[in-house]
């Protein structure tokens, strides 16, 4: 048979690598430097832009999506066209893909430290960067679905099922999710409130761990595990029931991050149950990775590449193990809100994806160099300095989050808390966050090690751009050759049927969770004396979005005895209807604040702000300095509340209209309250003569940020209180 001669795209692969490493460098260090956060809070002070509520989606927002997700794209780009022994498509789709991805990194970089952010986990950018990741995403789909149509090969390989599961299903996540009413360039509220904003987001975080960082690694995985091991798939029906079965289940996993909270029991249940059968398929892919290297364990103790890939999986079997563990109710319980869920989830991080990316790189750049890696000896030390980095920093995690559970729960023998100050779980756990330090360190002296490597090996070798191949073209098949076929080899031939039955198979669940929390009346409870922010609170709220408040506190009291001694009442659904966006939070590393209205006055709340060490002596909590003494932007109120009335949320058009008016009036009370503590006057008042003395611009502290948030803070929980007195006060009568 005549053959014809093409080439393959390897500069798009180069340039790709070369942002993983580098966007990977910068993701890891901010990360480090949050870990430093956790021991010298106060190492940045006054600079807003690089305070820890800020900096943290950056950390995760690179390393996910600039980190990871070029390190998806070099190797979809590598592997199909190979696999389909054709060169991409479009090379101006390739550029797009590539320079768009880069542009939109670089925009998370700018944005997310200045304030910008939705707040919504794995989900902080705002509505314009939104929408160019999804034109960036559709170009990228547009791409490889139509390179697969002009393949030469005639059946679709496994690994490319997982680029176009991963494909659709990022695609549906985001689009739902990121649905927002626009208030300006840079500012949104979510179109969804609450309990279903909760559950929107938690659809979308689950799956974007499931179909971004798992379901293209799985690709890569079937594609350069046999290729560094020079050997095929162990089972290719296996790895038919793990494709299926893994994209079926996972996308009805989500509700499992909020098991024990105002969501409605059903929907909980349901993840519970879908979680727990989720580990069949995932450890049916661990199984079918590490089986593929049967044979090669002599090659596996030389060859750097092979080390690499079997730590990955191994970590994805172990994540994947722990996961479903983390969905039954009571170990949740126990894990939920604790150093134990950053454990797991840096598990995953580190070991499945970084380790399976550095594998694939040090296969990868020395066939693209036409030459030999550099050092096979520094890749050896990568990958033990790497281990060791991932060990150290996850046992010290899990020892914290079991720590910081116990400590949390338990009792006194007369039944009162043994531990009622959360600030004492904080100062336990310390030598914990050293050890998470430099385990952290030393992770990223392996990435160093392997950016040397890598130069070292590129200037060695060849600059090929392209590669000329050679196949023969794909002529249509006959019924006689077709006999016999099994119905997935039949499947595997028509990748836009297999696209939407991939489709099919991840809408089902997902239509099952959400439609329901949309479109049912009663879905939430109503709670008549639950009213909406008043316009300082709304701005209040805005400014502790901002400020990335949600990462290191929650507002939502599980209905735990531990939690309601500690906090107060639990947390009702009905409470949150007018919360665009949800702010429940993942994670305390301080105590949860739904209750927090009315328990401190509005000096504690300034001066906590301001010195946080002088209110709660250990507090690893920075300083806000900033929001004590800036002007607060009242330019945009009445927007932000009409975009709400779009929404739902029940605003007048006399409350609107008057909006300048009430907050002056809420702010000069909070000012008038600041004036009881001695040490505000004395500062206030020098500050005042300072600024008169200097023809500077004096700014009211009604006028300042802090009073909005201390407006914001006092109004937190404090809905139900006055129902529960309502109540009260009717029994009486």
């Amino acid at each position: 048979m005549q053959t014809e001669q093409f080439y393959y795209d390897n500069q798009i692969v180069k340039k790709f690598i070369y942002a993983t490493l580098f966007w990977g460098l910068i993701g890891m260090s901010v990360g480090l430097l949050l870990a430093f956060m956790f021991l010298f809070p106060n190492m940045t002070e006054g600079i807003s832009w690089l305070s820890f509520g800020r900096l943290r989606p950056l950390h995760t927002n690179a390393v996910i999506f600039a980190f990871v997700g070029n390190a998806i794209f070099a190797g979809v780009y590598y592997s199909s066209q190979r696999l389909l022994k054709a060169r991409m498509w479009s090379d101006a789709l390739s550029n797009l893909n590539f320079w768009g991805w880069q542009a939109i990194i670089v925009a998370a970089a700018i944005t997310l430290p200045l304030g910008y952010t939705s707040t919504k986990e794995y989900a902080e950018l705002e509505w314009p960067i939104d929408i160019a990741i999804a034109i960036i995403w559709v170009a990228f789909g547009i791409n490889l679905i139509m390179t697969m149509v002009k393949r030469r090969q005639r059946h679709l390989y496994v690994a490319l099922w997982f680029y176009l599961g991963t494909w659709v299903t990022v695609a549906v996540l985001h689009i739902v999710n990121s649905m927002a009413i626009p208030v300006s360039a840079l500012k949104s509220y979510s179109a969804y409130s609450g309990v279903q904003d909760a559950l929107v987001q938690w659809w979308y975080g689950h799956n974007a761990v499931a179909f971004f960082l798992t379901t293209p690694f799985l690709g890569l995985m079937y594609y350069f595990v046999p290729k560094a091991a020079n050997r095929p798939v162990y089972s290719y029906r296996l790895s038919i029931v793990h494709f299926w079965s893994l994209i079926f289940i996972y996308i009805w996993a989500g509700p499992h991050h909020l098991l024990y909270t105002a969501l409605p029991e059903w929907a909980q249940n349901l993840g519970v149950a879908f979680s727990v059968m989720l580990l069949a398929p995932s450890w049916g892919g661990m199984i079918n990775g590490l089986l593929t290297l049967r044979g090669a364990w002599d090659k596996v103790r030389v060859d750097p590449v092979l080390k690499f890939m079997v730590v990955a999986i191994t970590g994805y079997g172990m994540a994947t193990f722990e996961g479903p563990m983390l969905s039954l109710k009571n170990v949740n319980a126990i894990a939920h809100f604790s150093d134990w869920i950053i454990a797991h989830v840096h598990v995953g991080a580190l070991a499945w994806n970084g380790f399976l990316t550095f594998g694939m790189i040090y296969w990868l750049v020395p066939r693209l160099f036409k030459t030999k890696l550099f050092s096979v000896k520094l890749a050896n030390a990568h990958f033990w300095v790497g281990t060791l980095g991932i060990i150290m920093y996850a046992l010290p995690m899990y020892v914290a989050g079991f720590m910081q559970s116990s400590m949390w729960n338990q009792f006194d023998a007369d039944g009162s808390l043994k531990y009622p100050n959360f600030l004492e779980t904080v100062i336990q756990i310390t030598p914990m966050y050293w050890m998470r330090a430099i385990g952290g360190s030393m992770y990223i002296l392996g990435a160093c090690i392997a950016i040397y490597n890598i130069i070292m090996t590129a200037k060695k070798g060849s600059a090929v751009t392209d590669e000329l191949a050679e196949a023969a073209p794909l002529v249509p098949v006959t019924k006689l050759q077709t006999a016999g076929e099994g119905y997935h080899s039949w499947l595997e031939r028509r990748p836009i049927k297999l696209t939407i039955y991939a489709t099919i198979a991840i809408l089902i669940g997902g239509a099952v969770q959400i439609i329901p929390s949309l479109m049912v009346d009663d879905y939430v409870p109503r709670i008549a004396s639950v009213k909406p922010y008043t316009p300082l609170e709304l701005e209040g709220r805005d400014i502790y979005i901002r400020e990335g408040c949600v990462s290191c506190h929650s507002q939502m009291i599980r209905p735990f005895r531990s939690e309601v001694l500690r906090y107060g009442e639990y947390s009702k659904s009905g409470e949150y209807v007018y919360d665009h966006p949800f702010l429940w939070g993942s994670k305390r590393t301080g105590p949860d604040l739904h209750r927090i209205g009315g328990k401190y006055s509005d000096n504690w709340h300034l001066n906590h702000m301001y010195d946080p060490q002088s209110t709660s002596s250990g507090s690893i909590m920075p300083s806000y300095k900033w929001l004590v003494t800036d002007r607060l932007d009242k330019s945009m109120t009445e927007r932000k509340m009409n975009a709400l009335v779009t929404l739902g949320v029940p605003y007048s058009d006399e409350e609107i209209a008057n909006a300048q008016q009430l907050m002056d009036e809420q702010g000069a009370k909070i000012e008038k309250n600041l004036y009881s503590d001695p040490d505000f006057v004395t500062s206030y008042e020098a500050d005042k003569k300072y600024a008169a003395e200097n023809n500077e611009e004096f700014v009211e502290m009604k006028d300042r940020e802090i009073v909005a948030l201390i407006a914001y803070l006092q109004r937190l929980g404090t809905d139900i209180k006055m129902e529960n007195a309502d109540n009260a006060s009717a029994q009486n009568d």
